[in-house]
């Protein structure tokens, strides 16, 4: 056999080869079978194989797949855009596309300080994340996130303007307070780092309304997101939302901003929108930017060669209309329902510490102390999803630093929207399998 060429994450792993995939499924080329309850770490929405997205690519495909969109623009990006603002949250204008995650959160970052430059404040040049977070995986987007175990090899690239603050996570309040009665000290911090850096030098505020897979689906409460809202309004702050991995149904609605009646004024979106079938993503834009752009210099001062690539357009727009015309945002609200209540029978396991989530992302936090919350000393959600891979289901697991952002583990739930209850059975059933295996590998 000749040598491994392509350089993978895990450099000496040997992986599967994969086949094809089709529904629920993903099969490699030794016949296995898998169920895809990882989406790709939440990209597959839609499922896998879908004849009508295929063909219409290939319509696509054949008329023309690359204009540089500098020069040209076409018809099926002006369509895909206006679809987007027609389901996007009040006062969103306009869509700029790029290829993906990390591009777009980079973009989002640049279109933020380009607003205030517009504006007329220059000084606004800072932007505040919080810890636990994750936005992409380039120098910028790295040094936006907030995960350390990804940031220390390279924080000697990071912008020294970018700062954070704690998250928001009710199971493991810094606190000590209790959701019901508490005045979320945890949105105050914003105000209070916001002072700390100059109200007149930060830009925007980043957050994800859910936490994606640095904390395995940590959901703020409703008045979280409306007082960190009023204080980004309060201070000429951008409110940015990070909809990676909830956009476009993920948590039932159309973006997870949608639970919490809260309007943003950017939104980074990519991986539910192609659904695996084409690299996008993209920023959705507030009027109030676009506007003082337009009335300003008149020209974004940002671009990909890819951006609004016509045979990636042409297969999310067919995605997305495959996700409207059959109702599967309503459905990962029903389904997520289930998979939630059907995971409710794990908590008698001394290990299982939480299980949280919204629609299709969930997420079940392991720990060695039910009552102090305190992390395992080993990663047990890793050995968790590698017992359900040998059996055939994936899942994401080896979501450390979920406590704090070092320690902690947890692993997320991620399937695409077509899941069935029988699925969703034979998941959980695995999951209790699993953890009764890997606590009597560990003595627990």
């Amino acid at each position: 056999m000749n040598e491994e060429r392509a350089l993978y994450a895990v450099v000496e792993k040997e992986y599967p080869e994969v086949d094809y995939g089709k529904g629920m499924y993903i099969y490699d080329k030794l016949g296995k079978r898998y169920m895809d309850c990882a989406a790709g770490i939440g990209v597959v929405n839609i499922g896998h194989g879908i004849k009508e997205v295929i063909d219409r690519m290939t319509n696509q495909a054949e008329k023309i797949s690359f204009v540089y969109g500098g020069t040209f623009t076409s018809d099926v990006r002006r369509r895909l855009a206006e679809k987007i603002i027609s389901i996007a949250p009040e006062g969103m204008d306009k869509v700029f596309f790029c290829s993906g995650g990390s591009e777009a959160m980079e973009s989002l970052m640049k279109i933020a300080r380009q607003y205030h430059l517009e504006a007329g404040r220059p000084k606004k040049n800072k932007i505040i994340s919080r810890w636990q977070s994750y936005h992409g995986n380039t120098i910028g987007t790295l040094a936006l996130g907030g995960r350390p175990s990804w940031r220390e090899k390279y924080e000697d690239f990071f912008p020294k303007n970018i700062s954070h603050i704690p998250p928001c996570n009710c199971y493991r309040c810094p606190y000590g307070l209790a959701e019901e009665s508490c005045d979320c000290q945890c949105a105050l911090e914003l105000e209070q780092k916001i002072k700390y850096e100059g109200p007149d030098t930060v830009a925007a505020f980043v957050i994800e309304p859910v936490t994606g897979t640095t904390a395995a689906a940590v959901i703020p409460p409703r008045k979280y997101m409306q007082k960190v809202r009023e204080i980004c309004d309060k201070y000429e702050v951008l409110f940015c939302v990070d909809e990676v991995i909830t956009g476009f149904g993920r948590t039932g609605r159309n973006f997870a901003v949608d639970h919490y009646q809260t309007e943003p004024d950017l939104i980074g979106f990519a991986k539910g929108l192609g659904s695996g079938y084409v690299p996008i993503g993209g920023v959705i834009v507030h009027k109030k930017i676009v506007d003082a752009i337009a009335a300003g210099s008149g020209a974004l001062t940002h671009s990909f060669t890819f951006s609004g690539n016509p045979l990636a357009c042409a297969g999310a727009e067919a995605v997305l209309d495959y996700l409207l015309e059959n109702g599967l945002i309503e459905r990962s609200r029903e389904m997520g329902e289930v998979f939630w209540k059907k995971l409710q029978p794990l908590k008698k396991y001394p290990v299982v510490g939480d299980i949280r989530g919204i629609g299709l992302l969930l997420g079940v936090e392991f720990v060695k102390d039910l009552k102090t919350k305190e992390p395992l000393d080993f990663n047990f959600s890793a050995e968790i999803s590698q017992y359900c891979f040998q059996h055939g289901i994936m899942i994401t697991g080896g979501v450390t630093g979920s406590a704090d952002g070092i320690s902690g583990d947890a692993l997320q739930i991620a399937p695409p929207f077509i899941i069935s209850e029988e699925e969703i059975s034979q998941v959980t059933a695995m999951l209790a399998e699993a953890i009764e295996e890997i606590m009597r590998r560990h003595q627990l």
